[in-house]
């Protein structure tokens, strides 16, 4: 008996299938898109704050080395109550 395939729609498998797929999807799917939290955001204003601190440490080693640091004591004191209460 032979078959053949004459009038009839044969499947191949090896042949790449047909997919309805939409273009604007699709185009989109093969792009990068990155998105920055806002904690991230913050955390990139970081580096002009430890200029700043660093500048801060610098100037109060001077005063503590010369002598002109005073320490107010009551506002540790406060400090520390509002520490420890809470």
């Amino acid at each position: 008996m032979k078959i053949t395939s004459y009038g009839i729609n044969a499947v191949n498998a090896y042949k790449n299938q047909v997919r309805n797929v939409k273009s604007d999807t699709n185009k989109a799917s093969f792009a990068d898109k990155i998105e920055i939290s806002k904690a991230a955001q913050e955390l990139q204003g970081v580096s002009t704050y430890s200029t700043e601190r660093a500048d801060r440490v610098q100037q109060l080693k001077k005063d503590i080395e010369s002598g002109e640091y005073k320490v107010d004591a009551r506002k540790v004191a406060e400090d520390m109550l509002k520490y420890y209460r809470f």
